[in-house]
């Protein structure tokens, strides 16, 4: 009924972050993938004037920080200014906090990327230990709506659409500004945004009964009685996030575009999701090249609302935490075939609880009814090393026969990642506990002692 879509990729590149006047702006630089060395990279601006560039590079020559390439090119935001890109190699974080103050003064717009730490150590892959963490690497994004409309394809719907260009500057800035403990900022969509919802709403309620599985099923009439989903409206964030929280525990957090697969899934071991507020271009209601907020609200955002599969969904998130390169890449593709394109079985019959499922017409239909693909039973160990397409229907899919089941498999699986310590989500602090030290486990065994005490008592006076 409509062309697939392009999925969320799994691969991570290079971001960075931009501090400006107390507020932070992304872009887009690829990450040096050279083993063992530690790249930082920088953007600023300078005046174009004589001896502008030199003055601003004294201060990499003050700190001994080595310089592995540098590029211009005039400014989009001033005729009279130049930007440079400086990549260096090996800053720590003291020399670069001496080096942007520096350049700070000298310099507009300074920008410092994300940067890419040596991959010889579990040491090095730094997670976020609090909720308040996310805001440190939220704005990382590998592809990014800002920037006079960003970094849209050339065979974008909207690549040549200055409008919708400007709407997409305009949902990045919202996210980009957004911090943890904030209300998420309400939109108010367009006339032709909410006419692209509908139709888009309207095709897939048609399927839903007879292809998506009841849980889905069941939270739908909920989310309309709740949050405002209807034909005629786009829902907001901030109501979502509040029913989500009241049934799971989940929240809703905006994004500018997508995130690197390590800082994705860490957002859901704090049962965070990282979702869009922009809509696909109205010319292909049916396409999207990116996840959208049709693909979070109508596919990922239901199934959150299910506490079996909002465990299990966080169970992908804590595994990830401290994990290797290697065992994020297999985590991420275990994302990829449950969560993103996962289907169950229920009642005899295959349904489906991906969101790429759930948000697309033609693979719906697809992965239930055509003899085409492959139904293969979910196993983390197998799936993990499944390899897929991103640009066309999947040809393998992989079931479940319950969401609890799913998730102690993936619990096993990640008893087998190398990593020195177990994680715990602490609910009450909303932060990762690290159990590493025997003190530690035997606060946990105390914790654990007493829920089994209430327990006990709940079920004798049942018995009464």
């Amino acid at each position: 009924m409509g062309e697939p879509p392009s999925k969320r990729s799994k691969n991570s590149d290079g971001h960075f972050t931009t501090e400006k006047n107390g507020t932070t702006s992304t872009a887009y630089v690829k990450e040096d993938k050279n083993a063992g060395e530690q790249t930082t990279a920088l953007i600023f601006s300078l005046p174009h004037s004589i001896g502008s560039l030199a003055t601003a590079l004294k201060p990499f020559e003050e700190l001994q920080v080595n310089m592995k390439h540098i590029e211009s090119r005039p400014s989009k935001s001033s005729k009279d200014m130049y930007d440079f890109f400086v990549e260096c190699v090996d800053c720590d974080d003291s020399k670069l906090d001496g080096l942007v103050k520096l350049l700070n003064r000298h310099a507009s717009s300074v920008q410092v990327c994300a940067r890419n730490p040596p991959e010889d150590s579990l040491a090095d892959h730094w997670f976020p230990r609090k909720i308040s963490d996310l805001d440190k690497f939220a704005n990382r994004i590998l592809q990014y709506g800002g920037s006079e409309g960003g970094d849209l394809d050339a065979d974008h719907p909207g690549f040549t659409d200055e409008k919708y260009r400007a709407r997409r500057k305009y949902f990045a800035d919202l996210a980009i500004k957004y911090r943890h403990g904030q209300p998420i900022p309400s939109v108010e969509y367009t006339e032709d945004e909410i006419k692209t919802w509908g139709a888009v709403y309207n095709g897939l309620k048609k399927l839903f009964p007879t292809h998506a599985c009841k849980e889905h099923a069941t939270v739908i009439p909920l989310l309309e009685e709740h949050c405002g989903y209807r034909e005629n409206n786009i829902p907001q964030l901030e109501d979502i996030s509040n029913f989500l929280k009241s049934c799971t525990g989940f929240r809703l957090r905006p994004v500018a575009g997508l995130l690197s697969s390590r800082d994705f899934l860490a957002g859901l071991a704090f049962r965070v999701f990282h979702a869009t507020q922009y809509i696909r271009h109205g010319s292909k209601p049916y396409y999207t090249p990116e996840p959208d907020v049709c693909h979070e609200l109508l596919g990922h955002v239901p199934l959150f609302a299910d506490p079996a599969f909002a465990a299990f969904s966080q169970e992908i998130g804590l595994a990830s935490l401290g994990a290797s390169d290697e065992y994020i890449k297999k985590l991420a593709t275990c994302y990829w075939f449950t969560v993103e394109f996962g289907i169950c079985k229920q009642d005899g019959q295959m349904k489906a609880y991906g969101a790429g499922l759930l948000s697309s017409f033609g693979e719906l239909e697809y992965c239930i009814e055509s003899d085409k693909p492959k139904r293969l039973e979910f196993d983390p160990v197998v799936t993990a090393e499944q390899d897929y397409p991103v640009t066309e229907y999947q040809p393998v899919y992989y079931y479940t026969e319950s969401f609890e089941s799913a998730m102690e498999k993936m619990r096993a699986y990640a008893v087998t990642i190398p990593r020195s310590f177990t994680v715990r989500y602490d609910p009450y602090t909303e932060s990762i506990d690290l159990l590493n030290n025997l003190d530690k486990v035997k606060k946990v065994a105390e914790d654990v002692r007493s829920q089994v005490g209430v327990l006990m008592t709940a079920i004798e006076k049942i018995k009464k």
